[in-house]
């Protein structure tokens, strides 16, 4: 039996803060070729998640919130928020199921946040996403600046 614990959360959540990317996740899979992906995601404020889609081979991903808070967008090929939702338990917004081939990212809101994300596998790291031109990548010094820019087109 697997088990998703306070402790597990807690300690999964500590190396997010002590990582650089600010982010850390404890996988449930045994081998990338499972065909479900399974795992604990820990994110902080500072990580950055470029938008991406699973399109070749088609993946849906899915983000359940354990704790804290996070924002789910869905982007048009153009860049455009299409959809959002603010993950957030305390007020009923428990998950999202994001269909393949959707540009879509997460933006952690809260310290401490925890998501469970469940993914299609296998997972391969050459194929698994593409990444737009109209966005940063990361590590780039305007990510920062196109978080800021897709909060404010809408209230979270």
């Amino acid at each position: 039996m697997k088990k998703i614990t306070k402790e597990l959360i807690g300690e999964v959540s500590a190396s997010a803060k002590e990582s650089g990317r600010k982010r850390m996740n404890h996988n449930f899979h045994e081998k990338y070729s499972d065909p479900i992906n399974r795992m604990i995601n820990a994110v902080e404020p500072d990580a950055y998640f470029p938008p991406h889609k699973h399109e070749s081979p088609a993946k849906r991903e899915i983000f359940l919130i354990l704790k804290g808070k996070v924002a789910v967008v869905e982007f048009d090929d153009a860049g455009g928020v299409l959809d959002h939702i603010t993950l957030d338990a305390m007020r009923g917004n428990f998950g999202v199921e994001i269909s393949s081939g959707v540009w879509h990212s997460i933006i952690p809101l809260e310290e401490g946040s925890v998501l469970y994300e469940i993914k299609d596998g296998p997972y391969d790291p050459s194929k698994d996403k593409i990444f737009p031109k109209w966005a940063p990548s990361e590590g780039d010094e305007g990510a920062k600046e196109f978080v800021d820019k897709v909060l404010s087109a809408f209230q979270v």
